[in-house]
């Protein structure tokens, strides 16, 4: 049953597209991209969240500039080790934050690598309350300027699709993020089924569906279509490990089952268990996806591994 807010959120742009179905397009869009609150909700999250800013407290906090407003990154600095280090980014979700990614950062960073967790615009200590995935793939390529490249990038949920399309180029004026690994984890492959659920979900009509993907388009620079992990992942054909539970409730596994086949460099890991959020702490996560990152030979038989 829709909640309350949902329901008044319907009425509101029912009532709006019988004025104007462009104005409802717009104002559509603009409500996809404002961000919520920055607070943890639930005494699990704000328990995770407590420990996590604890855990930061190792990290060195930097400002990126963007066109508009700046995004933090935290940087881990390596324990340890002897000849070249490597640099991981870990890039979190919509709604989420560096503190609740510190189990992975951590993880990653045992392997003797330098660990840098960036905040997305709208999240945690970066500015603004609005973000999209070229303002998020804007953040992601900054911190590859400022920190002069990562051997390895993962990203969660909303997180792991701008990494993507930092990756694939898809949007012409901004530097491609060049890291020789990348890590998606519970990730939507496809931005314009994401697009189409958000529209149903708040009872938009077809006129204002059309003027919404318009204003996309005149916003981020690219149709929503464009949005898609797969056709970066064949266009760039590097290492990539797409996790996933088969019970993930919030991005569904059928965004991980586009990946299957399009590459031999593609690599599937099944967490079933662990839902959407609890799987980026999941300890046979980490090691699956630190193993990979470092090149060990575990990665190459990830497709017949299920983590439970």
């Amino acid at each position: 049953m829709p909640s309350f807010p949902l329901k008044v959120t319907r009425l509101a742009f029912a009532q709006l597209e019988k004025v104007s179905p462009v104005l409802a397009g717009r104002v559509g869009f603009e409500l996809f991209c404002r961000t919520p609150s920055r607070q943890p909700k639930g005494v699990k999250a704000k328990q995770v969240f407590s420990i996590g800013r604890e855990r930061l407290r190792q990290a060195t906090t930097v400002r990126l500039a963007l066109a508009r407003g700046m995004a933090a990154a935290h940087h881990l600095s390596a324990v340890s080790g002897e000849g070249r280090t490597l640099r991981f980014l870990v890039v979190h979700g919509w709604g989420s934050r560096a503190e609740y990614l510190t189990d992975l950062a951590l993880g990653l960073r045992r392997t003797g690598a330098e660990v840098v967790i960036l905040d997305l615009p709208g999240h945690g200590a970066s500015s603004g309350r609005r973000l999209d995935l070229r303002i998020a793939a804007e953040a992601i390529v900054a911190a590859q300027r400022h920190f002069g490249g990562f051997d390895g990038v993962v990203g969660h949920s909303f997180g792991g699709a701008a990494v993507m399309m930092a990756a694939g180029g898809v949007f012409p004026e901004l530097q491609h993020l060049n890291a020789g690994r990348l890590v998606l984890i519970g990730s939507p492959s496809s931005m314009g089924e994401v697009f189409n659920g958000f529209a149903s979900m708040v009872g938009l009509g077809r006129g204002s569906v059309e003027a919404m993907r318009g204003r996309a388009m005149a916003l981020v620079g690219a149709a929503v279509e464009d949005l898609d992990g797969v056709t970066v992942a064949r266009r760039i054909d590097r290492p990539l490990l797409v996790v996933h539970a088969e019970d993930d409730k919030e991005v569904n596994v059928g965004h991980a089952q586009r990946y299957i086949g399009v590459s031999k460099h593609v690599r599937h890991l099944w967490a079933n268990g662990h839902g959407h959020r609890r799987i980026v702490s999941a300890p046979e996560v980490i090691d699956a996806v630190a193993g990979f990152l470092v090149g060990t030979d575990t990665w190459a038989r990830l497709d017949d591994r299920a983590v439970s």
